[in-house]
């Protein structure tokens, strides 16, 4: 929801939501119905579910199509063509490598005893801005790119509000399962870039 605090979301965080002229949040009540109805199956049919609320996985071969920032970012990047930023670059994202999300999916699933039923966040906790996000691809490819800002009107038209702050505690899942995130914030930049040149050796020199 449209959190106005940094402070980490909980399973059990109060939904904070715009008004219904905001398009964007019937992706989030969409979301919210699809876990309504899987703990509904729960208590009427004992159907072992799991509802896993992911924060920004991210990972080689993932495109931009749907505004997917690192892989847009990493591209301009790489071609020296402008960063767009949209708004003012101050909202906040957290960003989780696929290696991680996929273990701890596999994990969730296989301890039923324990986690059906149960809400989880599956995210790394390695806040950053998008105008941070931004610098620090630019000097990861050593790329001269501009960055300029676009305002949300003009990307998505009239109706969406951008969230300030999606930041995952991660407390359940790991005293649940013990996991936590293995890959940090510069491991996901760096292979992402490298699927992007195809020269993994080559970026991690770079980078260093």
């Amino acid at each position: 929801g449209d959190h106005r605090s940094e402070l980490p979301l909980r399973e059990t965080s109060r939904r904070i939501y715009g008004a219904t002229t905001q398009k964007r949040w019937a992706y989030a009540d969409s979301k919210a119905m699809d876990e309504f109805l899987a703990l509904a199956y729960r208590e009427e049919r004992g159907l072992q579910a799991v509802i896993v609320r992911l924060f920004n996985t991210v990972g080689p071969r993932q495109t931009g199509m749907y505004g997917m920032v690192i892989p847009r970012f990493v591209e301009r990047a790489l071609r020296g063509d402008p960063i767009e930023i949209y708004g003012d670059g101050e909202q906040t994202r957290c960003f989780c490598h696929v290696q991680d999300t996929i273990r701890a999916l596999r994990d969730l699933m296989t301890d039923l005893n324990r986690t059906a039923g149960e809400i989880f966040n599956v995210g790394a906790p390695n806040q950053i801005s998008i105008l941070e996000l931004a610098r620090r691809i630019k000097v990861m490819t050593l790329s001269d790119s501009p960055t300029t800002h676009v305002p949300f009107d003009e990307v998505y038209g009239s109706g969406i509000e951008d969230m300030l702050h999606r930041v995952p505690c991660i407390d359940k899942v790991r005293a649940t399962i013990g996991w936590t995130p293995a890959r940090s914030l510069d491991d996901i930049l760096l292979d992402v870039i490298a699927d992007r040149i195809g020269d993994a050796g080559g970026v991690t020199r770079l980078a260093a």
